[in-house]
């Protein structure tokens, strides 16, 4: 009875033995130096750089033992020599674009985790998450729509399907038509965004007559998270091409301001005093501005504009409503008759009308 070893070629199990050999070797190699890196703390390489990239180099090594004659020939399917290669291709440009879309990851991970975003001033790192963000969508974008032009190219039946895809991506250099023409407007306008930065993630804004944060970038919209927890959805060409407010574009502190209508005997002087006092009483105050001004007068009432600062969008919010609201009470308390005289006369025209 002949045995196993009778039917295969010695050379081919001795190809096959020696792939394997220096395949393992190099993963082992691949593993050592990876996990060295990553324990360095001067390298950019993380602790976990390797168990991202694992599997796709296995898929790699793989790839190529599935393009090997000898193992065809230990498996007696010597005649599928075509679709061994084919799923040997397939599988190195998966694993290809799997590799470098794991590295990207793995850099990214370790440029931001030097950047704190939770920090009251966080200007740059939210620059640097942006762009990241941006970036790293665009490129895995263009990553897999390469992978596929590749799988698709090499079959012959459908190799003008990957012709399109690459002529899509501008690869072929051939002008698309009107109907891409709006898709890849947005792309670009994605592209803007990442390098001008009109937004970044965490910008307090106005759009469309809603105040929200900036939650999520993408490479064809904005979700912006309004105040009531709703989320506006909102093109990524509209940052570019309509006019709207971005309060922390070059810094996240703010000035709010808080609008009084008083009388005209109102005692200026005693009430910049509270207001010192209401803020340093506080630590919704970062200590900058305290003004008060009048803004406006009119026959029957003074106009105030308290102006402050705060350290951010949300704290200035909370410190205008707790300054306007500790002024009114001053107001109440100390000065009744400064309350505006149009309120006062309507109140006293009303009790007149009564006693009739």
């Amino acid at each position: 009875m002949e045995s196993f070893y009778d039917n295969v070629s010695k050379e081919s199990l001795i190809y096959l033995g020696v792939t394997l050999v220096v395949l393992v070797i190099l993963y082992w190699v691949t593993s050592v130096v990876l996990k060295r890196l990553g324990k360095n703390p001067n390298y950019l390489l993380p602790k976990t750089a390797f168990k991202r990239l694992a599997f796709p180099l296995i898929l790699i090594f793989l790839s190529v033992l599935l393009r090997m004659k000898a193992l065809r020939d230990i498996l007696n399917l010597s005649e599928a020599g075509f679709w061994f290669r084919k799923i040997s291709t397939i599988l190195f440009i998966f694993a290809m674009a799997w590799v470098m879309i794991a590295l990207l990851k793995i850099i990214k991970k370790a440029v931001i985790q030097n950047y704190d975003i939770g920090e009251a001033d966080n200007l740059k790192a939210r620059k640097v998450y942006t762009q990241f963000t941006i970036l790293e969508r665009i490129f895995i974008f263009i990553v897999i729509l390469l992978a596929t032009g590749f799988m698709l190219m090499s079959f012959e039946e459908i190799r003008e399907v990957g012709i399109s895809i690459f002529a899509s991506a501008g690869v072929a250099g051939i002008i698309i038509g009107f109907s891409a023409q709006q898709f890849i407007g947005t792309i670009l306008a994605g592209i803007q965004i990442a390098i001008a930065q009109p937004i970044k993630l965490d910008d307090v804004v106005i759009v469309e007559g809603e105040w929200g944060r900036i939650e999520e970038i993408t490479l064809t919209y904005v979700v912006v998270s309004i105040w009531d927890k709703r989320r506006l959805i909102v093109p990524t060409p509209y940052f570019i091409n309509q006019p709207f407010q971005n309060w922390t574009k070059t810094s996240s502190e703010l000035m709010g301001t808080v609008f009084l209508y008083v009388d005209y005997n109102v005692p200026f002087d005693q009430l910049r005093e509270e207001q010192t006092r209401i803020l340093k009483d506080t630590n919704l105050w970062d200590g900058n501005v305290n003004v008060i001004q009048v803004t406006d007068t009119k026959p029957n009432y003074v106009e105030i504009r308290c102006l402050v600062s705060a350290k951010d969008s949300p704290t200035a919010w909370d410190l205008r409503v707790h300054l306007r609201e500790k002024l009114i009470v001053y107001l109440q308390d100390n000065y009744p008759e400064s309350i505006a005289r149009t309120t006062r006369l309507s109140v006293e025209h009303k009790n007149d009308f009564n006693e009739k």
